[in-house]
């Protein structure tokens, strides 16, 4: 156990509550609701918790509990709603003024924002009552449940951090994050969800598993490949599964969106479109598209740029996104890209000279499209 730090909190253990959720001591009755949470698959697939988690584990642990509360080493409390215990949210202190947040949620109750009350209650007593500066959030790498509600609360993830975590014995990535007790316990940034989108021909949706093979089809297609130099040489299913990870860091970190543009009738991946945004602060974006083979010449991207388009530029009031205005960078050599864009009520705007690097080291210039969000009529 860590010492006391200077300033802990020492007391009864207060009970918080904002009428949904209730943050309270653990009780010996809780015992059962332990066992049954911390045998969940998700949490076991998280955490380092003993499997199978047995009673003897959980009454060591509400021992390790009691003595943290009377040391100032953890401040642990049951998350109660509708006089259920459903999840336990702790405060670690590491040393002075620092100390990390924990949460656990029994599946029943996920989905519904409970744990996200549950920061909000934890989290200022911890900078008041406990005199925290700062909070520090982790996670594995791929525990987006976990990472959803650290986002709620204000925490910002900028990168992975290779071995941040030990599980059962092995090093795994993990996010790191941390706010202060001057942060807002709202969201810094969007979280871009790929909301669904029905066109005349086509839907937009979001990528899936069923997706890999065409995306691995795609991808290693000659035409494809020539226009984007980043592809590896190899690409291969692990490629796409990667890729599809990277898909959700983006959006989860504010950074873009991405759709599949789909076959309505079989709902198979025709195209793949992406909407970057450098800077959620700044409210512009730029679209990137590619074509599975069999899919070319029928029109499919065009539809779905002028679907994504119309979704980016449309006021948030109205369902869209509220960007101003909507950029597409072509090769001068790419004659069905730079249709497209003006398919699509692009206009050109500029040239970029030297601006592209092509997959043989040569540069050769960047056309500009753009389309601004007081043009969006002419896409409607």
């Amino acid at each position: 156990m860590v010492s006391s730090p200077p300033g802990a909190f020492h007391g009864p253990i207060p009970t918080l509550t904002d009428g949904v959720v209730t943050l309270r001591g653990f009780r010996t009755e809780d015992l059962d609701a332990i066992v049954e949470i911390s045998n969940d698959p998700l949490i076991s697939q998280w955490s380092s918790l003993p499997q199978p988690y047995e009673r003897k584990h959980a009454e060591g642990w509400l021992a390790l509990n009691e003595a943290g509360w009377s040391d100032g080493s953890r401040y642990q409390f049951g998350i109660e709603h509708n006089g259920r215990l459903i999840g336990d949210v702790n405060l670690r202190p590491q040393h002075a003024r620092q100390a990390e947040v924990g949460f656990s949620l029994a599946a029943g109750a996920r989905g519904q924002g409970l744990m996200t009350r549950a920061l909000r209650l934890v989290l200022p007593w911890g900078f008041h009552d406990a005199r925290i500066d700062v909070v520090h959030w982790r996670a594995q790498v791929g525990n987006w449940a976990s990472r959803r509600v650290a986002w709620a609360v204000g925490f910002r993830v900028d990168a992975v951090v290779p071995g941040l975590l030990e599980q059962r014995g092995n090093l795994v990535d993990g996010w790191l994050a941390a706010i202060t007790r001057n942060t807002r316990l709202q969201p810094v940034h969007p979280w871009y969800d790929p909301a669904p989108v029905v066109g005349k021909t086509t839907v937009l949706r979001a990528h899936c598993e069923q997706d890999v093979p065409r995306m691995v089809e795609a991808c290693r297609d000659p035409q494809t490949r020539h226009w984007l130099a980043g592809l590896p040489d190899d690409y291969s299913e692990i490629h796409a599964r990667q890729h599809l990870e990277q898909i959700r860091a983006e959006q989860a970190a504010g950074r873009g969106v991405q759709w599949v543009v789909a076959d309505p009738d079989d709902d198979r991946l025709l195209a793949d479109l992406a909407l970057f945004i450098r800077d959620p602060n700044d409210p512009q974006g730029e679209i990137g598209y590619w074509t599975h083979p069999d899919a070319r010449g029928r029109g499919v991207i065009t539809e779905g740029v002028q679907l994504v388009a119309r979704h980016a530029l449309l006021p948030e009031e109205d369902g869209g996104l509220g960007l101003d205005r909507i950029l597409i960078r072509t090769d001068v050599d790419n004659l069905a890209s730079q249709r497209v864009a003006e398919k699509a009520g692009f206009t050109f705007s500029g040239r970029d000279r030297d601006g592209n690097l092509r997959r043989d080291g040569t540069r050769s210039d960047h056309l500009r499209f753009d389309l601004l969000a007081d043009e969006l009529p002419a896409v409607r």
